[in-house]
Formats: C-alpha cells, sequence, structure tokens
C-alpha cells in the first residue's frame, strides 16, 4: 500500500487540525499495523459471543418468553446498522480512537473528550468484573486458589500479553474466540440433535412453544426483553478501535460488518430458539445457566458440567479485548491532547505501555476488594458500569450522520457505504431513543441511565473547559493518523 502524505485531510470531513491523532511511536514510526485480517474477523465473532449470550440469554427469555427472539430481532438490526455505519467511517479514516475520534470530526473536542473518557472509564470497569467474574467461577470450580488469587493470575496473564505486541495479542485472541465460536456450533448441533430425539433425554418436540402463549407478557414483555437483550451486544464496537492495527483496514472491517447479519442470526438467535424450544420459558434453570439447562436437559450432565470452563474462557476473552480497547482509546486521546501527552508514547513493540498500565490499574485494586469482599464485589462493578453503550452508539451514529453528509457534499468516494442513507441511519437512531425511552420506564435501568448521561454531561463540561485550557493545542502539525503512519508489520 502507498503512503500518502502525512498532512492529507481525513475523508469524509473537514475536521479541525486539533482533534485529529497522531501515532507518533517511540523512534518517530508509529501503530504497528500487525493485526491480520482473520484476527479483526475472529475478534468481531468473539466480541459478538459474551457473558451476554451464555448468561444474560436466560434473563431475556424470563422477561419475553418465546418472544424474547423478537427483541434479539430488533435489537440485532439496531447493531447491524450501528457496526456498518461504523464500518463506513473506519474505512474513509481508519484510527485508534474509533468512535471518539469521529465525534470530534463531526462535533468538535469536547464531545470527543466525553465519549473517549466515558467509554474508557466504563472499559476500566469491565476489566475489573471480568477479572473477578472469571475468579468467582474458577474458584467454585477448581478452588486450588481463592477468589483473589485467580483474579490476580488473571490480570497479571493478560496485561503481558497486551503489552506482548498487537499480532500475538491479536493471534491470543483469535484462538480465545475461537473456543467459543466452536463451543457454540457444537451446542448447535447437540441442541438440534435433542429436538430431533437423537440423545438421551426424550425430545419436547415443539411443546414447549406450541402449548403456551408466544408472548406471556405481552408487548410489555417484549420491551423489557429488549432492555435486557441490547446491553448483551456491548464490546462489538471493539471491533472499530482494532481496525487501525490491521495492514488492510478497509478489507478487513468490510469482511467484519458483512458478517454480523449471519452471526447474529446464528450465534443469538439460533442459540435463543434451542433455548426456548428446549425448557418451559419459565423454567428457573435457564435464569441461573441456561446453557447448562438445556444441556442436562437433554441428557448430557458432562458436557453441563464443563460449561463453566467454557464461560471463563468467554469472560476471559472479553478481558483481553476490553483490555486491548482501553489501552488503545487512552493512547488517542493522550495523542490529541485530551490526556497528557507524555503518556501517549510506544514501546519497542509499538504498543502503548502507558496507556495499558493505566487501562489495568483498576483491575489490579479490584484484586485486592476482591481479597477483603470477595461477595459482593462482583454486584457492585456491574452496578456502577451502567449504560454506556447507548450513549455509544448514539454518538456513532450522530457522528455518522453528519460526516456522511459533508461527504456527499464535497462530492468524495467512500469505500464502504452505509446502506439506505440516510432513511437507516436516522431509523436506527429512532430506535436507540425509543429503547432509552423504554428504559425509563424500569427502575434498575432508569437508575443506570441516569448515572450514565450525569457522567457524560459532566464529561462534556470538563472537556470544554480542557480545551479552553489548551489541552489540544499543544501541538498544532499533528495530522491525522493515516495509514502512512502506521508501520506495516509484512513479517
Amino acid at each position: 500500500m502507498k503512503n500518502q502524505p502525512a498532512n492529507s485531510e481525513p475523508t469524509g470531513s473537514s475536521a479541525p487540525a486539533d482533534d485529529q491523532t497522531s501515532s507518533p511511536g517511540a523512534s518517530g514510526g508509529g501503530l504497528r499495523a500487525a493485526m491480520r485480517p482473520r484476527h479483526l474477523i475472529m475478534m468481531s465473532l468473539g466480541s459478538a459471543i459474551g457473558a451476554g449470550l451464555f448468561v444474560g440469554s436466560g434473563a431475556g427469555i424470563a422477561a419475553a418468553g418465546p418472544a424474547v427472539l423478537v427483541s434479539y430481532a430488533i435489537a440485532g438490526l439496531i447493531v447491524i446498522a450501528v457496526m456498518r455505519m461504523l464500518g463506513e467511517m473506519v474505512a474513509a479514516d481508519p484510527n485508534p480512537g474509533a468512535f471518539s475520534y469521529y465525534v470530534g470530526k463531526a462535533l468538535g473536542p469536547s464531545a470527543a473528550f466525553a465519549v473517549g473518557w466515558l467509554w474508557w472509564i466504563t472499559l476500566c470497569l469491565v476489566v475489573a468484573a471480568e477479572a473477578t467474574a472469571a475468579a468467582q467461577i474458577m474458584a467454585g470450580v477448581v478452588p486450588l486458589f481463592p477468589q483473589w488469587g485467580y483474579a490476580l493470575a488473571f490480570m497479571v496473564l493478560f496485561t503481558w500479553i497486551n503489552l506482548w505486541g498487537v499480532r500475538n495479542f491479536g493471534e491470543f485472541e483469535f484462538w480465545f474466540s475461537f473456543i467459543k465460536v466452536a463451543f457454540v456450533f457444537l451446542f448447535l448441533a447437540l441442541g438440534v440433535a435433542f429436538l430431533l430425539g437423537w440423545t438421551p433425554a426424550d425430545s419436547p418436540g415443539l411443546t414447549n412453544i406450541t402449548e403456551t402463549s408466544f408472548m406471556p407478557n405481552g408487548i410489555g414483555g417484549i420491551a423489557a426483553g429488549l432492555l435486557v437483550v441490547v446491553f448483551a451486544f456491548g464490546g462489538i464496537e471493539i471491533v472499530a478501535v482494532a481496525a487501525a492495527e490491521t495492514a488492510e483496514p478497509q478489507r478487513s472491517i468490510r469482511s467484519a460488518t458483512r458478517t454480523i447479519l449471519w452471526r447474529i442470526l446464528l450465534f443469538y438467535m439460533g442459540s435463543v430458539g434451542i433455548m426456548v424450544l428446549a425448557l418451559p420459558w419459565d423454567d428457573p434453570s435457564l435464569l441461573e445457566s441456561p446453557f447448562v439447562a438445556v444441556l442436562n436437559r437433554a441428557g448430557l450432565p458432562v458436557l453441563a458440567a464443563i460449561i463453566g470452563m467454557i464461560i471463563v474462557a468467554a469472560l476471559l476473552s472479553s478481558l483481553n479485548a476490553n483490555m486491548y480497547g482501553a489501552s488503545r482509546m487512552f493512547y488517542s486521546l493522550a495523542q490529541r491532547g485530551m490526556a497528557p501527552r507524555r503518556m501517549g508514547g510506544l514501546n519497542e513493540r509499538a504498543v502503548p505501555s502507558l496507556g495499558v498500565w493505566m487501562s489495568v490499574a483498576f483491575g489490579f485494586v479490584a484484586v485486592l476488594l476482591n481479597y477483603f469482599w470477595a461477595e459482593a464485589v462482583l454486584g457492585l462493578l456491574l452496578n456502577i458500569v451502567g449504560s454506556t453503550l447507548i450513549v455509544t452508539w448514539l454518538s456513532a451514529i450522530i457522528a455518522h450522520l453528519i460526516l456522511r453528509t459533508r461527504a456527499e457534499k464535497a462530492g468524495e468516494e467512500l469505500p464502504l457505504k452505509m446502506w439506505l442513507f440516510p432513511y437507516l441511519s436516522w431509523a436506527t437512531l429512532a430506535g436507540l431513543v425509543v429503547i432509552i425511552v423504554l428504559g425509563f420506564t424500569v427502575p434498575d435501568v432508569r437508575t443506570q441511565l441516569l448515572l450514565t448521561f450525569a457522567l457524560f454531561a459532566a464529561l462534556l463540561v470538563l472537556g470544554r473547559f480542557a480545551t479552553r485550557r489548551g489541552v489540544q493545542s499543544a501541538d498544532h502539525a499533528v495530522s491525522s493518523p493515516k495509514r502512512s503512519r502506521l508501520d506495516v508489520d509484512e513479517g
């Protein structure tokens, strides 16, 4: 790929120079584009398969009954549209700041500051929560170490992996995601075999949906299920961050976004479809552990017994990816003057090592919390995380609408385009607004939304203050991180 001039304008807008990100490395280079397309594609697969599917799907079924499939269909369409919009912006101008960077181009530096820091803070908390959840399961299944010991081991291991280099990170995440994908395929095959009567237990056939109401809790149940389901897709946006470190971001992000549709249909709706066919929707075992419940019902207790280890692998995969995403967002914020610039350097492996250490710091604090309050720490962390996913997606849609309009007015050709623009973009935005309105009708969700919006408003004010203080003016000569600024590792 030929290098572009370092001072060329970002495709799709004429953004202020002070909101653009450079990628200077330790020796004048930049982030190393060493992640392979297969790494990005498998990461996008893995990011859609996490605790939300393995654990949270039971809560969706309890809320909506068999009609949870409608909830998944609606949420899935929103995810597909959001990822296509992100894909359009990434293909035009790949950047490790992803949606924060694009929001900055569209709405200015204070909005970029708020979106970037909100997402970074959330990922730091999620890293701690996932390390705690994985440690909690391991301490119960293999009680060789206390919960805090497992949490410490996980934090040390994955911090090292993230400091090791982007290609090594990509390879590790590839195989972790492969384990999750392989298990879901196995579950789907065993679920179909059970329903056909090919397993030791008697098949229920279609009785669990024909002998009950499809919507036992009415439209309200679908709405409640939607609130549960939409948060299960959190993390898939990390693909937009990772694309900046692939050698061919346009081809990679195109492949990743094109396969999201069948992934969601197959993995989520296929798995949940088997759950509602295999067991009555109000069976309490679905709420506790839906995959275990189905495998036990199918007469396969041995496989059900190892599901805990698969869930641990899913949590650790998400932990690994979230560490990566947080470190790259911190790096991008530092490069744009929204964090101390001295913390935006790269080590000899072209890894933002200070960004990694800043992003894992709270995870190590959580190890101490696990030592003193092992039983309470996970619930506390999950309650703090809140609903930042909604803010991230909303900001990405708004940025897309503005940048795409600018590009069309300028007559620029985009390498990847959102379908049915602007109608589908506006419809997706409206869908998210409806979800927010529904969220305010549920007390727990309403509290999370209010806290998230309050934090976002505070970050907006802080971002405006920081901008006025000249945080972003330290290096006006820095340009956007074009592919010429990324050292492509051909090895």
